[in-house]
């Protein structure tokens, strides 16, 4: 039995106490080698090298303005960190590099040229988390962005939004500019997608109802403030006072608080061959912008800026929270119409070499097949393993937005004139046989439907928009008395009766929003002239007759057309992404799935699945605690 005065065990002890001492003090090293590092060897913005400019090509410039950062990215608003890392690395190996506020304004006013490839990179709303995930990355890419911030966050000090000191501190970093986003972020003349009208709203409020809005509202510097009827409820005096307060509340509040106005401004939202969406108002604000700014995006939808704008009506792109880099690349080539300047993202290029390319651009990462297509049109793969498939079972995870098609063909010919397909897009599932270049719909069903969701008819869907308006003007009233009559308004709207589909009301068919996510597992088997469909374990119905029958190719698809839907940021978005996560074929002949060998899977093995299992363990830890420390 060991005793405390054992020789050995002594000894054992004191190797252990030597080894934790020796750990802590590499660490105490480290920590403080990291302190040095970043007191005195701060990395510092490098500008482009003069030589990447052209004095006699005007080449212009990009600009992509990211709305906010996260470390996840799991709403539409916010990307997360390792989307943006996959971003700016996309842009870094095309060769772009980072302009400032006063490149533009030399472009424009001086003449001064332009790298070839030049990219003016904002972001918006002065988040702090923005920041903190963001900064990283432009020191990893050496690459300068702006800033951009709303004047009341600063004077409201709230904890959310980058203080005095925090936009300061980003200034001395010489990663940034800065800019604003005016003075407040305020939606008028709001209607419901009913055309109930509404007001104005905060962007708390807006929040709570944005699923019963349409796209009828406006932002608060674009126009008069209206009433139901869509006439003015303001004299045009009080429109250029209430405008120019906001303009010059900001210019005291950055004046204040920085010691300066920044040079840029984004106006909120603009979009038109003015300054805003009336005249008189576009007057009153062009006037303030020039007074006070030195540049001016006017515009959101395109990337590409030449000299042939004003600086005051310059144009960004928005990216999306969920565009994998070929999405912005591709967007990024159709705007600056240089087909073959851009180099598409291709990922996992051993696996790549199992796909034929016919269409859009391919990336894969992981486990997943990114499929992107060219604007207002297609992208496809062909499995150059499947020439002898003709039966077989096939599981994958379609991650796709629900706007756009993501499709699967089975048993295609070279040609596309004989195939099986099965799509899934606008919240459907389709499947198609084309035989002969003829098409036959065979089957088609909501997604709803199929996973027996409750399906509420129109006359519900409005009764429940109609309560949330009411339910949000009760919660943010001004007086006791303005809750209480739309809190008693919301009651009795409850209570109305409103006739169900059973009762024959007629389905309600949403809007469908060009970012909104979906997430769901399509199995299949594929047997002689049966095929049998489940999307997440619930099963289609009885087996789908089959008339192509012979054996063929295994192809994957993204389709942009067909399906109606928008987007308040995007309006004219061109672009689609399918996302094929976990792709697996088997055999089928008539065992359990799980007992069928496997033809072809993307799922990871060995180390690489070892390693992605220890990232998504590491990702819930650091969730855990961003969410409860």
């Amino acid at each position: 039995m060991t005793t405390l005065g054992d020789h050995e065990y002594t000894l054992k002890k004191d190797r252990m106490k030597r080894r934790r001492v020796a750990a802590q003090w590499v660490a105490l090293a480290l920590m403080l080698g990291a302190m040095a590092y970043a007191l005195f060897f701060l990395q510092k913005y490098q500008p482009y090298e003069p030589e990447t400019v052209s004095s006699t090509t005007n080449t212009g410039f990009i600009a992509l303005s990211y709305t906010g950062v996260d470390r996840l990215g799991r709403t539409n608003e916010l990307i997360g960190e390792k989307r943006l890392d996959d971003h700016l690395s996309a842009l870094r190996k095309q060769g772009y590099v980072t302009i400032t506020n006063q490149d533009v304004r030399d472009y424009y006013e001086e003449g001064k040229p332009l790298p070839k490839k030049a990219l003016y990179l904002m972001f918006e709303d002065g988040r702090r988390d923005t920041a903190i995930f963001a900064e990283r990355l432009m020191e990893k890419y050496n690459y300068h962005a702006t800033m951009y911030s709303y004047a009341q966050k600063l004077d409201d000090k709230d904890p959310k939004f980058l203080s005095r000191n925090d936009l300061k501190a980003m200034l001395e970093s010489s990663f940034w500019d800065m800019g604003s986003n005016g003075y407040r972020l305020h939606f008028i003349n709001v209607y419901d997608r009913y055309n109930n009208y509404i007001g104005e709203l905060n962007p708390l409020e807006f929040s709570m109802i944005r699923s019963s809005l349409g796209r009828n509202y406006n932002h608060y510097l674009m126009d008069y403030l209206r009433d139901a009827r869509g006439l003015p409820r303001e004299s045009y005096n009080h429109m250029v006072s209430r405008l120019s307060f906001d303009y010059e509340t900001l210019r005291d509040i950055y004046t204040r608080e920085l010691g300066f106005v920044p040079d840029a401004y984004a106006i909120m939202h603009a979009n038109t061959t003015e300054f805003g969406n009336n005249h008189d108002s576009s007057a009153v604000n062009e006037k303030w912008i020039r007074q006070l700014f030195l540049m001016n995006f006017n515009r959101e939808g395109s990337s590409f800026n030449q000299r042939n704008s004003s600086v005051y009506d310059l144009t960004r792109m928005q990216p999306g929270s969920s565009w994998p880099a070929n999405h912005l690349l591709m967007r990024i080539q159709s705007d600056i119409n240089t087909p073959g300047d851009i180099h598409f993202i291709e990922g996992d290029t051993a696996r790549q070499k199992e796909w034929d390319h016919l269409a859009g651009a391919s990336e894969i990462d992981g486990d997943t097949i990114y499929l992107t297509t060219t604007p207002y049109k297609n992208a496809l793969v062909r499995s150059r393993l499947s020439g002898k498939w003709q039966n077989l079972n096939l599981s994958v995870r379609l991650k796709g937005n629900t706007f756009g098609r993501q499709q699967v063909f089975l048993r295609a010919d070279k040609s596309l004139q004989n195939y099986i397909l099965i799509e899934l897009g606008g919240n459907e599932l389709w499947v198609v046989e084309r035989r002969n270049g003829r098409d036959t719909e065979l089957f088609r069903k909501s997604v709803d439907a199929i996973l027996g969701n409750p399906i509420l008819s129109t006359e519900e869907a409005r009764r429940d928009a109609e309560v949330r308006d009411y339910q949000t003007l009760a919660r943010y009233a001004r007086t006791t008395q303005q809750a209480e009559f739309y809190e008693a308004k919301a009651v009795a709207r409850a209570n109305e009766p409103a006739r169900s589909v059973a009762d024959g009301g007629t389905p309600y068919n949403r809007a469908i929003d060009r970012n909104e996510r979906s997430n769901h597992l399509l199995t299949l088997a594929l047997v002689d002239e049966n095929l049998n469909i489940s999307l997440d374990g619930h099963s289609i119905g009885e087996s789908l007759l089959l008339d192509v029958t012979t054996s063929g190719k295994l192809l994957l698809g993204a389709d942009w057309r067909g399906v109606k839907g928008w987007s308040q940021r995007n309006l004219a978005d061109s672009v689609y992404d399918a996302v094929f996560q976990g792709l697996t074929i088997r055999t089928a002949t008539g065992r359990k799935v799980e007992d069928e060998t496997v033809l072809y899977t993307m799922e990871l093995k060995g180390y690489h699945k070892y390693l992605y299992q220890l990232e998504s363990y590491w990702e819930d830890i650091l969730n855990w605690f961003l969410r409860y420390v």
